[in-house]
């Protein structure tokens, strides 16, 4: 972790949960760049499973929808962002059904092909309804200093934050 960075170690979706519970009403911005499960195992076993046992069904549950619950409860002055990775013919739907289920101030609509490449090719969508993008492909360490660019001058504004220069 950099500079005003604090690691903490998860092991599952409830355990991210508890923790961005306890932390998110003391600060200003959420960006839940991806989900960390939508589903979890039914039962918790401790220990190893045998394969000698033969084959078996493991039933899966849906895990909290953590941006949902968080937006849910945010100050008027807090600010999310969200993430929605789709195939590109479902991307700009998904996106703007997300942005208004999980009550974000923006998602970052991903396509699927953005998890295997170096490049990404994102759009902004606005809970105001407006929609921006970079302009095509680019590194996305190059992206995430545009979506910062993009961000942060209105959760600041939200928060009542002047914007600092980069």
């Amino acid at each position: 972790a950099g500079p005003g960075c604090t690691d903490r170690r998860i092991t599952s979706a409830a355990d991210l949960l508890t923790l961005l519970r306890a932390e998110w009403p003391s600060h200003d911005v959420l960006v839940m760049a991806a989900a960390v499960a939508d589903y979890r195992p039914a039962e918790r076993l401790d220990g190893k499973l045998r394969r000698d046992h033969g084959p078996m069904t493991l039933e899966l549950v849906p895990t909290e929808d953590i941006l949902s619950g968080l937006a849910g409860s945010r100050r008027a002055d807090q600010y999310v962002v969200g993430f929605a990775l789709e195939r590109p013919d479902q991307l700009e739907t998904s996106a703007r059904a997300k942005l208004a289920r999980k009550r974000a101030d923006v998602i970052v609509a991903n396509p699927l092909a953005t998890m295997d490449s170096e490049t990404v090719d994102a759009r902004l969508f606005w809970a105001d309804g407006s929609e921006t993008g970079p302009g095509g492909a680019c590194p996305k360490a190059a992206f995430a200093g545009w979506l910062a660019d993009q961000v942060l001058p209105r959760a600041l504004e939200r928060c009542g934050r002047a914007p600092a220069s980069r």
